[in-house]
């Protein structure tokens, strides 16, 4: 990191992360003459790559708080329990071959499962982490989303004032996108609409497993304990990896270590002031 006040330059050489580029006007895309010919080609400055990863993570929407999580910076060490580090161990392994092997796994469809009745034991924090693997190491396109973000966003729809996609069109976004990753799967609380829940994720899962696209779920339970109709559960089953997670609630523990960070950052910046 550089000094506070540092000037950082750009890939086209300005003194500002706001100047434009001479070359492509920070489209990503250069002119240039090609045997007489007008021809657009990438750009040397590098804004084509970057506008297309920031697509990417716009596309993904991942919440704001898992953004820069990462497998490598994942923290076995922070679960309290040996059974729990060792539980954990066993998913990192689970979930490094599933991504070394990540070619053979979209051939066939394979995703991941991951469970514990404990919330906060990590599961949502470790999906963003595969997500982050797959956006800026795979290059791969990535959806993340709620069960219940997926339910509300389809009845969204019905109010054709406000809504800007039809039902149909986002059924079909949710079934085709190369990767999905659904979280909190089976925790919505729609007793009076179950066989409606079911037929939207039916359909947004059995066309995945048609097409043989990837999916990732995290549950606070069981897959053989979920609500839904067997048609749904069975196919996940299949084409998952379930691996369990602690029941072991870290929030509390990386709420402690993110104060105490601040607090020694604060501390750093006064000595640094005297």
């Amino acid at each position: 990191m550089g000094e506070v006040g540092e000037m950082k330059l750009s890939r086209c050489g300005k003194n500002s992360t706001n100047d434009i580029c001479p070359f492509c006007k920070n489209t990503g895309w250069e002119d240039v003459d090609y045997k007489g010919q007008k021809a657009s080609v990438e750009c040397r400055c590098g804004m084509f790559k970057k506008n297309r990863m920031n697509n990417r993570l716009k596309f993904a929407a991942l919440p704001e708080s898992f953004q820069n999580t990462k497998l490598s910076n994942f923290d076995i060490s922070i679960y309290k329990s040996k059974e729990s580090q060792k539980k954990v161990s066993t998913a990192m392994k689970v979930i490094e071959y599933w991504l070394k092997n990540l070619d053979a796994m979209k051939e066939n469809g394979i995703g991941l499962y991951l469970y514990s009745y404990a919330k906060g034991s990590g599961k949502t924090r470790m999906a963003a982490s595969i997500a982050n693997e797959l956006i800026y190491e795979k290059k791969i396109q990535v959806k993340f989303a709620t069960s219940l973000q997926i339910l509300n966003e389809i009845k969204a729809t019905w109010n054709k004032n406000d809504s800007l996609i039809s039902e149909n069109k986002l059924m079909h976004f949710l079934s085709i996108t190369e990767i999905l990753i659904i979280d909190d799967f089976g925790m919505e609380k729609h007793k009076d609409c179950k066989d409606w829940i079911d037929d939207k994720f039916n359909d947004i899962i059995n066309y995945r497993y048609n097409s043989k696209k990837v999916t990732i779920f995290t549950s606070n339970l069981p897959l053989d304990q979920l609500k839904y109709d067997d048609r749904i559960t069975n196919r996940i089953m299949e084409r998952t990896f379930q691996i369990p997670f602690p029941e072991e609630c870290i929030r509390e523990i990386i709420a402690k270590q993110n104060m105490m960070e601040l607090i020694g950052a604060m501390r750093r910046e006064e000595n640094n002031c005297g």
